[in-house]
């Protein structure tokens, strides 16, 4: 193909080459030419190569738009040639030697050349697309031998830990096990909201057994062909075995474990090979062959049932947010190389942080440092990791915002009937912070913590005041201004959603009873969760909605009454509020113990001594 293609371009320059030739003519031929008038200029040089025979080269252009060439051997005869020319008028040029056109040369050895290169890419591009078409169904599966990670590292998770501790005794001494009769689990489920540490525990087991540590996205296995997914697969346990004992990490999982039939449109064919592959791969190598499939997601009830039998993922192991003294640890390992005020307790820090996980709390110091650094400090103070709590929580302070005063004391007001309610209910959250700094899309913020961390149950009682303390703020706005604003608006949302909650998925609503009328509806699995109606009739719904109406009203009547009863508590609060912008949980036990805040107050104090004195000193300049 090559061969026909340089013959083709060849023939094409040479046609084109012969088609603007000059005409031979016999001397006979140009004598005719020359009398007849049809020849407008002649030049003449030495043949070259043959300048030793005393050839001469005759060469001009025609009247009709030609050249020509002819070639005289007998000087007398071009002389002649010369005569009538002369005295006719007709340019006569004679060149003293040969006349070579430079690109008469250069253009063919750079055309073989050109041809040369491009024949020797051509046959390169086809290696390399023969190798990437082999290439092509090859794992994606990066391996990462001598893993310095161990446990620790991983901080907050001693239970997990716990439990994969054997796995790591079997990948050291497989033959302990196996003298026993004991069949390792061949594959473990992490499960967890992101941001845990699924896949930092994942490294750190193969960095405490110390063996080969393959990682591979779920996303890794799917393109647009049918079966290359399967291949990789096969190509990735074909490598694990190589390499065993090792660890193969498979991270969002969910990705190629979906369950199979479901889908609105139908499935999808490369993605359900996939699966079915890794099912086989999973369930076919050796019970003991020293491969050891682990895995992350945080969308278990998505996944195939298949894949989670016993035989392929024979254990799932939950990595939660941490409690407040997991977060501690991990505080503690995220600050290593940081420089940190030793007087700073990270116990104090976790408890501000409840909900955090492993990768806030290290996103949270990061921002503690970079704020110091903004200050040019030598190290991290408190103030600079309550600020990053805040960036983190709420996103950074947005000062330059303009409020008018009206709307400055309603938020203001706002704020305070929430601090009103947490410091007056008994079982309701501590206040720790109050500030009316508008942070992202919210006016003001309020930083209300338990005074125990409640990690799996919450009662009536304590889901009734959390939505009385979100109702604080619409009640001050209402009895101190007598009308209502916007900025409640996430308050309802969010009272209303633990309302409907409490009795669709709870059964905590006396009338209706004990039974689940709804689930979450916050993870809907496409094909499976739509296009099923509500097992409840139409009188039941609207029943749920009596009752949680009932809910909110009384919350709300709560609420009224509790701020009724303490409007000089919340015109304080909101006064310290207006004058200081931010209260910290000191201050608000300051003010409700004395009424006052002393520290404030001398320096308000003194700011108006100031400004009287001042006043005179003008007038006085003015007369």
């Amino acid at each position: 193909m090559i061969a026909i293609l340089v013959i083709i371009v060849i023939s094409i320059i040479t046609f084109f080459g012969n088609l603007n030739s000059p005409t031979e003519l016999s001397n006979s031929e140009f004598d005719d030419k020359l009398r007849s008038g049809e020849i407008i200029n002649i030049e003449v040089s030495p043949l070259a190569g043959e300048t030793n025979l005393g050839i001469r080269e005759v060469t001009g252009d025609l009247r009709n738009g030609g050249e020509f060439v002819t070639f005289f051997a007998n000087d007398d005869e071009l002389n002649d040639v010369r005569t009538f020319a002369i005295n006719n008028n007709i340019p006569f040029n004679v060149v003293p030697g040969p006349t070579t056109n430079i690109m008469n040369i250069i253009f063919p050895i750079l055309l073989v050349v050109g041809v040369v290169i491009m024949i020797i890419a051509m046959m390169r591009g086809g290696a390399n697309a023969n190798r990437q078409a082999f290439d092509f169904g090859k794992s994606k599966a990066i391996q990462s031998k001598g893993e310095k990670t161990t446990f620790d590292d991983v901080a907050g998770a001693d239970e997990e830990k716990e439990e994969l501790k054997e796995i790591i005794d079997f990948l050291k001494n497989p033959k302990k096990y196996l003298n026993l009769g004991a069949r390792i689990p061949k594959g473990v489920l992490l499960v967890g909201p992101p941001g845990t540490g699924k896949t930092l525990i994942a490294r750190a087991v193969a960095g405490e057994a110390k063996v080969p540590f393959f990682f591979v996205s779920g996303s890794d296995f799917l393109e647009m062909f049918v079966g290359v997914g399967a291949s990789r697969v096969r190509d990735m346990f074909k490598q694990a075995k190589t390499n065993s004992p090792c660890i193969l990490f498979i991270d969002e999982i969910d990705a190629v474990g979906r369950q199979r039939g479901t889908g609105l449109g139908g499935g999808h064919d490369e993605r359900e090979q996939t699966l079915n592959q890794l099912l086989v791969e999973m369930d076919g190598f050796g019970h003991n062959s020293g491969v050891i499939v682990m895995a992350a997601t945080n969308r278990v009830d998505i996944l195939d049932p298949a894949l989670l039998r016993p035989g392929r993922f024979d254990r799932q192991i939950y990595v939660g947010r941490p409690d407040i003294k997991g977060r501690a640890e991990i505080l503690k390992v995220h600050s290593n190389n940081k420089k940190i005020n030793p007087a700073i307790t990270f116990k104090e820090i976790a408890r501000r942080t409840p909900g955090f996980t492993g990768a806030d709390l290290e996103n949270l110091m990061n921002e503690a440092a970079l704020l110091a650094a903004r200050e040019n400090k030598l190290q991290i103070e408190l103030s600079h990791i309550d600020e990053a709590v805040d960036r983190v929580m709420m996103g950074p302070a947005k000062k330059s915002r303009v409020f008018t005063k009206k709307e400055k004391e309603i938020i203001a007001y706002h704020e305070a009937g929430h601090a009103v309610i947490g410091i007056k209910l008994e079982d309701a959250n501590i206040v720790h912070k109050v500030t009316i700094i508008p942070r992202g899309q919210a006016g003001g913020y309020n930083l209300m913590l338990p005074k125990e961390e409640q990690a799996f149950l919450q009662t009536k009682k304590n889901l009734t005041e959390m939505i009385v303390g979100l109702l604080g703020g619409r009640v001050a706005e209402q009895l101190v201004f007598n009308e209502i604003s916007t900025g409640a608006h996430n308050d309802l949302e969010r009272s209303t959603s633990i309302a409907r909650k409490m009795i669709t998925e709870y059964g905590m609503s006396e009338n209706l009873g004990p039974i689940t009328y709804e689930k979450d509806s916050e993870k809907v699995f496409l094909g499976r969760d739509y296009g099923k109606s509500n097992n409840f009739s139409e009188a039941i719904a609207t029943e749920i909605d009596k009752e949680v109406r009932g809910i909110i009203h009384d919350c709300y009547d709560q609420a009224k009454k509790i701020i009724g009863a303490n409007m000089d508590l919340l015109k304080n609060i909101a006064h310290y509020l207006l004058e200081v912008e931010t209260l910290t949980k000191e201050d608000i036990e300051e003010i409700v113990e004395t009424g006052h805040l002393e520290r404030w107050d001398t320096i308000l104090e003194d700011e108006s001594k100031d400004i009287v004195e001042e006043e005179p000193k003008e007038e006085n300049k003015e007369e």
